[in-house]
């Protein structure tokens, strides 16, 4: 008859032998069997009693991943508990950046296996004394699953090698300054022990090991200008009583033409191919979205956070292909899942609800047209339209009073914009790219004009016709 399968799970602490706990001592030393996560550990090489004991160092030979290993290791573990007790020894603390042990616990509560964590010396307790700073407030990330909070130190465990270190070093690049410096924490508490500070754009030029570890301080709020928490600190500090007059006396409603304008601006950029200019501009239709909000925090309306929940949860809701058991091949099956969900979510008593009233003319049309196709309400092909247009342009030209002339108008837009629809053209964008090149081809016939020192105004329909067809020659030539 075999004892009740229990497990005891110690931690052999951060490298020197003399953070080993009297518990993990007795453990380590009571004859019962041990399983090593891994052999390479100072403690394993110090103790006589652990000469014999098995060790997991296979697994990450055969292991396709670290997910598979630490599952490996669990079941390896669980198969010797159903013998007898065993005793299950891991690096430093055994719930810290161990995520074999998080494994263990859970199979071993699903088998109904009796497992018990002892406490142990971890990587924060040494590194605090190495550091000689109180870590309340520390962060404890992992570099391989790196979350991360710039106005708060952070200390980074998972940094064995270089490769891993490097990756690491690129994200953090991405928040961080280039010549941030950080502290490199090396074998803490052993004879090798070795702390060195380094800039963050350094910290792979050298080797790493199974027992450093990496601190960074924390960034003040003001200059964490690469992360969108700074930008929203920014924004909080200038709705702040004390903060920007002219920000706090802004209301939705004298902010309504910025958010417009910028949205435009944005646009012409990504009509321009310019990339820096988009950059910018997407920055400025940020910043209204931020305004917004803080507006409505300073109203007690709404917060940041519930427009943040508002979508965050709407994406979730609506993609249920990435995020749930639902299933979509191809983008029109997303479309169409994304519109059944939407009427779910909404449901409306007429389809052309939900078009804004603000909507460029061009644009609500399109979209109005695109509602009525759903149901079938359009011609078959483009031949339809276009004859259609045939007819509008024949009725404008009959049309005998201004209001007859406007009403037949609007009819060959809208039918126009219908012919877009069947060519898959947005209609909006045709037209702001005519403008577009029109004032392009315009600004070249005026620079033409005044290199010969010719007056625009001076000249017929003919002259102007001319420098018009020799500026759009010149840009096909481009």
């Amino acid at each position: 008859m075999t004892d009740a399968p229990v497990v005891h799970i110690v931690g052999l602490g951060p490298g020197a032998p003399g953070h080993l706990t009297g518990e993990a001592r007795e453990l380590l030393a009571s004859g019962l069997p041990v399983i090593l996560r891994t052999r390479h550990h100072p403690v394993v090489s110090a103790l006589a009693e652990l000469a014999g004991a098995q060790d997991c160092d296979d697994l990450y030979a055969s292991g396709g991943s670290f997910e598979a290993v630490y599952e490996a290791a669990a079941g390896r573990v669980l198969e010797a508990a159903s013998h007898g007790p065993v005793v299950y020894a891991v690096p430093g603390h055994p719930l810290m950046a161990e995520q074999s042990v998080v494994r263990l616990l859970a199979l071993a509560r699903a088998q109904g296996v009796s497992a018990r964590v002892y406490p142990a010396v971890s990587y924060v307790d040494v590194s605090a004394s190495a550091l000689g700073l109180d870590l309340g407030t520390v962060q404890l990330c992992d570099a391989l699953d790196l979350r991360i909070d710039t106005w708060r130190p952070a200390l980074i465990s998972q940094v064995y090698d270089r490769d891993t270190v490097t990756a690491l070093k690129l994200r953090l690049l991405a928040v961080y300054p280039h010549d941030h410096e950080v502290t490199v924490l090396s074998a803490l508490g052993t004879a090798d022990e070795r702390v060195r500070i380094v800039p963050l754009s350094e910290l792979d030029h050298r080797a790493y090991g199974y027992l450093d570890s990496v601190y960074l301080p924390a960034i003040a709020p003001i200059e964490d200008v690469r992360r969108f928490d700074g930008l929203q600190h920014i924004i909080d500090r200038l709705h702040a009583p004390d903060g920007c007059p002219w920000d706090r006396e802004q209301t939705h409603e004298t902010l309504r033409p910025h958010l417009l304008e910028e949205s435009y601006e944005a646009l012409e950029a990504i009509d321009r191919g310019d990339l820096a200019a988009l950059t910018e501009e997407l920055g400025d239709v940020l910043l209204q979205v931020l305004m917004h909000a803080a507006v409505a925090e300073r109203l007690e309306e709404f917060s940041f956070g519930d427009v943040v929940e508002q979508i965050a949860r709407k994406l979730i809701r609506r993609h249920p292909h990435v995020f749930g058991e639902g299933t979509a091949a191809t983008a029109e099956e997303v479309y169409r899942n994304w519109e059944a969900l939407k009427q779910q979510e909404k449901p409306r008593q007429s389809i052309l609800e939900g078009v804004p009233a603000t909507l460029p003319a061009l644009a609500a049309s399109q979209s109005i047209q695109g509602r009525a196709r759903r149901i079938g309400f359009d011609w078959p092909d483009v031949d339809g339209p276009l004859e259609k247009l045939r007819e509008e342009v024949d009725e404008l030209a009959r049309a005998s009073d201004a209001s007859g002339r406007e009403d037949e108008f609007g009819d060959i837009l809208f039918v126009a914009v219908n012919i877009a629809d069947h060519l898959g053209i947005d209609a909006e964008q045709a037209l702001r790219r005519a403008n577009l090149k029109f004032r392009r081809r315009f600004g070249e016939v005026e620079r033409m004009a005044g290199e010969r020192g010719l007056d625009l105004k001076d000249l017929d329909l003919a002259g102007l016709d001319a420098l018009w067809d020799e500026a759009k020659a010149a840009e096909h030539r481009l």
